[in-house]
């Protein structure tokens, strides 16, 4: 009885002993995360809020405004112009996910081959994401003018009548959207191009023994290793396309006749030409929640299909 009581006694300061231990090191921990967790509060969580505040406001910009709860959501769904540039946004989304994507996955796979000046042909293909927005689109601005444009003289050899590629609605969204696609379709490349590289190669060898081919080999071993790939991919090219704007306002502002209006580019004109900037915000925080919807879905599909494989 008195061994029992004193090992129980005995017990005490350990346990005393290893729960200030644990706290120090949660403690540490927290210290370590605190500085990158206060950028992400400052910069991320309070700009979010912040848009979601003044959406809730008729603000001009200067000092007054004016509550008016959410009557700036409820004249944004009556709006054409955002069913307009909601619409082209998904256009944006749609290219990048089934253009950009299966093209940097087959940019990946030659690189990925054995083939001669492999050095030659990576440098060429990621060339255009290396330069700057404005200076691409600029450079396709002159490609694409009516008159003297190189795009012109190219289909010219073939017959064909001049285009006015970006003045018309019929033809200047997909003439954006190519250019989107020739600038990013590089940078899925390099993601899959490194994931391709992180594929044991004793895979390969073991396929080609049990007689696998090429497209075998991709079908069973390449394309499932680097499905965490692509979820990633959609990810960025989802909330990259409804967040667009730049080589948008440099090409056509918007034009013609909002056939290239997207929500960025409605947003800036709300804000920065009618001054509307709790309006501005309203389109901005739908912004936000479509793109945080479109990454969650995707991530519980993934989620779902990972379940189920490992069941």
């Amino acid at each position: 009885m008195e061994t029992t009581i004193a090992s129980s006694v005995d017990s005490k300061p350990r346990i005393a002993t290893a729960k200030k231990k644990v706290w120090s090191k949660r403690m540490t921990i927290m210290w370590f995360v605190a500085p990158a967790f206060l950028v992400y509060l400052i910069y991320i969580l309070y700009p979010i809020y912040g848009t979601f505040y003044y959406s809730l406001f008729d603000w001009k910009g200067g000092a007054d405004k004016t509550y008016v709860g959410f009557t700036n959501y409820a004249r944004l769904f009556s709006e054409t112009e955002f069913w307009t540039s909601l619409l082209n946004n998904l256009k944006v989304v749609f290219s990048s996910v089934f253009i950009q994507i299966p093209l940097g996955l087959l940019m990946a796979l030659l690189l990925f081959s054995s083939i001669r000046g492999l050095r030659f042909f990576q440098t060429v293909y990621f060339m255009p994401f290396l330069m700057s927005t404005v200076a691409i689109g600029m450079l396709w601005i002159f490609m694409f003018d009516p008159l003297n444009g190189s795009i012109n003289k190219l289909i010219g050899l073939f017959g064909m009548e001049n285009v006015a590629w970006l003045s018309e609605g019929k033809t200047a969204m997909a003439s954006i959207l190519l250019v989107t696609v020739w600038q990013y379709a590089p940078f899925y490349m390099i993601l899959f191009k490194a994931a391709m590289v992180g594929i044991s190669e004793d895979l390969y060898e073991a396929a080609s023994i049990d007689g696998a081919g090429t497209w075998a080999r991709f079908t069973h071993i390449t394309f499932p290793m680097l499905v965490p790939t692509i979820v990633s991919s959609s990810i960025l090219a989802v909330v990259g396309s409804l967040k667009a704007f730049d080589i948008f306002y440099i090409m056509t502002g918007g034009g013609p006749n909002n056939a290239t209006e997207i929500l960025g580019i409605y947003m800036y004109k709300q804000a920065f030409i009618n001054f509307n900037m709790g309006y501005a915000s309203a389109i901005a925080f739908m912004m936000f929640l479509l793109a945080f919807l479109a990454g969650g879905i995707i991530q519980y599909v993934e989620f779902n299909r990972k379940k189920k494989g490992a069941n």
